[in-house]
C-alpha cells in the first residue's frame, strides 16, 4: 500500500473538509507542517501577527467555510491562542488546533529545551487545551493514524474545536495512505422515535412556534430549517445570535426576538406558545436579553446537532439536518395567522448639523447593508444596535455574544473573507476592542482583503461604562489614538475617512459605495462618550 508522511496525511484530510488557509504563526517546532502546507497546490498558508489574532481569523473563517485550522508552535505560541480556541469553543466553531512540538526524544527524557520551564511539564499546555476542546491529542510513533482519524471524527460530529499537538519528528513519520475517518449518521430507530414525538407534541399544540439559532449554521442545516418552516406554515423567529439565518422577509418570519424591550408580538408569542420549537438555541444571557425568556421543558422540543429533547426525554444520535429533513416530509402545514412585528426605522434625515448619534447611524445602516452582506459586530455598543436593523436578503451578521471577547470581530473578518472572497463584508466595532487586534489590519493589507471597516470613536469603554457603577471611572478610559492616520501608515490599498456629523457620515458612506470596489474602506466615527443605541438605551432604564 501506499505511504504517505503524517504532516502530508493530515493536510490531504483537512482540504477533504474544505479548509484551503491555514492561519498561524512560525516557529522552529512548527516548520515541517508550514513548508507541507505551502508545498501543497491545494493549500495556503496564512501568516498572521500574533497568535491570538490566527485564533480568531481561523473563528471567522470557520464561521462561513464550516471549518478552519490554527497552527502554532509548543507553548509560547499555543498559549497566546487559547483565549481565541475559548471563544470557538463556546460557540461551537471548529477549529483545530495543530501545534509542533520538541522532537519525541527530548519529550521522553524531559530535556530542559526552549519554551518550556526550568523544571521541564511537557504536558502543560496539553492539560489546558483539554478544558478548552472538544478533544485534544499528542501524536506518537504509535498512534498517529488511528488518533488522526479519530480527532477529525470528533471534530466533525461536535463542530468545536480540536487540539492536535505533534513531535516535530512524527511529521516525517510514514504512514499508510488508507484513510479511515468515520461519517456521521443519525440512529435511526431514535430518529424515527424522536420525529413521532415531536409530530405528537405540536399536532396537539395550540400556539407552537419555531426559534432558530446560530447552531443552526454550525451543523450546516441552514436549508433544512427552510424547508421545515415552510412546510410547517408555523411563525419563526431567531434569537440575536441567529439573526440572518432566515431571511427576514420570509412569509413565517414574525421578527427578532428582543424580549420586552423590543417587538412586543414575537415576546409574547414566544413566551406564550404551548409548543416553543427551538433549533440550535443557545440561552445565553446576552443572547436572550438577561433571560427575558421562558420556555417550558414539559413543553419544549430541543433540536440540537447531534441530539434533541422533547419534554425532557433526550433522543441522542440524532442529527439536526435529519430530524429537520424528516419533520418537513411528514408535518401537516398549518395555516397560521402571521403577525409579524419588527422595528421600523425612520428614514436617515439630516435636519441640521450636528453631532452623530446613533438614531442616524442605525437608519443610514439599514440604509447602507445590502443584500448578501456580510456584517461582523465586536461585543460593545454595535452589537445592540444591529438587533434593530432589518437584513436584507442574504445578509447575515456575525457576533460573539456568548465569549464576548473584545478584539475578536477585526480579525475574524479577515479570515471570513478569505473564506468568502466575492462577499462584501463590513465591520462595526468600538474603538476600545479594536485596539486589542489592530494589527489584523496590516494583515489585511498584505493579503489585499478589502472589508468596509467603521471604527466607533466614543472615549472609552462604553460598554462597561453601562456595566460599571462608576462610569466615569479611570479604568473605563482608554488611550486616544489617530486611527486614520495608523491604519494609512501600514501602506497598502487602504480608503480613510472620518465623520464626526450626520452630513459627513452620510457623505462618506455615499464615497465607500464605490471606494469598496478596489480598496480597504477604513472609516473612524464619533459620537459623545455615553451616546447609546435605542436599544440599549432601554436595558439601560429597565
Amino acid at each position: 500500500m501506499a505511504k504517505i508522511r503524517v504532516v502530508n496525511f493530515l493536510i490531504q484530510e483537512l482540504f477533504k473538509l474544505g479548509i484551503t488557509h491555514f492561519f498561524g504563526l512560525p516557529g522552529d517546532y512548527c516548520f515541517k507542517l508550514i513548508e507541507a502546507i505551502e508545498t501543497n497546490p491545494q493549500t495556503r498558508w496564512i501568516g498572521c501577527t500574533n497568535e491570538l489574532n490566527a485564533g480568531y481569523a481561523a473563528d471567522g473563517y470557520a464561521r462561513l467555510n464550516g471549518y478552519g485550522a490554527l497552527v502554532t508552535t509548543y507553548n509560547v505560541g499555543e498559549l497566546s491562542a487559547l483565549n481565541a480556541i475559548g471563544g470557538s469553543f463556546a460557540e461551537n466553531i471548529p477549529v483545530i488546533h495543530i501545534v509542533g512540538l520538541p522532537e519525541t526524544k527530548y519529550i521522553k527524557n524531559n530535556t530542559l529545551i526552549h519554551h518550556n520551564f526550568d523544571n521541564p511539564d511537557y504536558f502543560a499546555s496539553y492539560n489546558a487545551y483539554s478544558c478548552f476542546t472538544q478533544s485534544a491529542v499528542m501524536l506518537n510513533e504509535q498512534n498517529a493514524k488511528n488518533e488522526i482519524e479519530r480527532i477529525l471524527y470528533i471534530f466533525q460530529k461536535y463542530k468545536k474545536p480540536v487540539y492536535l499537538s505533534i513531535p516535530s519528528d512524527i511529521f516525517d513519520l510514514e504512514i499508510e495512505n488508507t484513510p479511515e475517518i468515520k461519517y456521521i449518521q443519525s440512529d435511526k430507530q431514535k430518529l424515527k422515535k424522536a420525529v413521532e414525538h415531536a409530530l405528537k407534541l405540536i399536532q396537539k399544540s395550540q400556539s407552537p412556534i419555531i426559534i432558530g439559532d446560530s447552531l443552526i449554521a454550525r451543523f450546516s442545516s441552514e436549508n433544512e430549517f427552510i424547508e421545515f418552516i415552510k412546510q410547517s406554515g408555523l411563525p419563526a423567529t431567531t434569537l440575536l445570535m441567529g439573526k440572518g439565518l432566515l431571511n427576514e422577509s420570509n412569509p413565517n418570519f414574525i421578527g427578532t426576538y428582543l424580549g420586552s424591550y423590543g417587538n412586543p408580538n414575537v415576546n409574547y408569542q414566544v413566551n406564550n406558545s404551548d409548543c416553543p420549537i427551538c433549533i440550535g438555541t443557545i440561552f445565553s444571557d446576552f443572547n436572550t436579553l438577561n433571560f427575558n425568556i421562558q420556555i417550558n421543558p414539559s413543553q419544549n422540543i430541543n433540536i440540537q446537532g447531534t441530539y434533541t429533547i422533547i419534554q425532557e426525554k433526550l433522543y441522542d444520535n440524532v442529527r439536526m439536518k435529519d430530524i429537520l429533513s424528516e419533520l418537513s416530509k411528514q408535518i401537516k402545514t398549518r395555516n397560521t395567522d402571521i403577525i409579524k412585528d419588527t422595528i421600523k426605522l425612520p428614514a436617515s434625515k439630516i435636519v441640521e448639523e450636528k453631532n452623530l448619534n446613533f438614531e442616524y447611524i442605525t437608519s443610514r445602516l439599514q440604509e447602507f447593508i445590502k443584500p448578501y452582506d456580510r456584517i461582523f459586530s465586536d461585543t460593545g455598543i454595535f452589537s445592540m444596535a444591529i438587533p434593530e436593523l432589518t437584513l436584507p436578503e442574504g445578509a447575515v451578521w456575525y457576533s460573539q455574544l456568548l465569549w464576548a471577547s473584545i478584539g475578536w470581530a477585526t480579525p475574524a473578518i479577515f479570515g471570513a473573507q478569505l473564506a468568502e472572497p466575492q462577499k462584501r463584508m463590513i465591520l462595526l466595532t468600538g474603538e476600545g476592542a479594536h485596539q486589542l487586534t489592530f494589527q489584523s489590519l496590516s494583515t489585511m493589507l498584505t493579503y489585499e482583503i478589502k472589508p468596509v471597516i467603521i471604527v466607533l470613536n466614543n472615549f472609552g469603554y462604553t460598554i462597561e461604562r453601562f456595566f460599571s457603577k462608576n462610569p466615569n471611572a479611570e479604568y473605563n478610559n482608554i488611550p486616544q489614538w489617530d486611527y486614520t492616520k495608523i491604519a494609512s501608515d501600514f501602506g497598502g490599498n487602504i480608503w480613510t475617512a472620518k465623520a464626526k456629523t450626520a452630513k459627513e457620515f452620510d457623505n462618506v458612506l455615499k464615497q465607500v459605495e464605490l471606494a469598496c470596489q478596489d480598496k480597504l474602506c477604513y472609516i473612524e466615527i464619533f459620537t459623545e462618550e455615553k451616546e447609546l443605541p435605542e436599544l440599549m438605551k432601554k436595558i439601560y432604564n429597565h
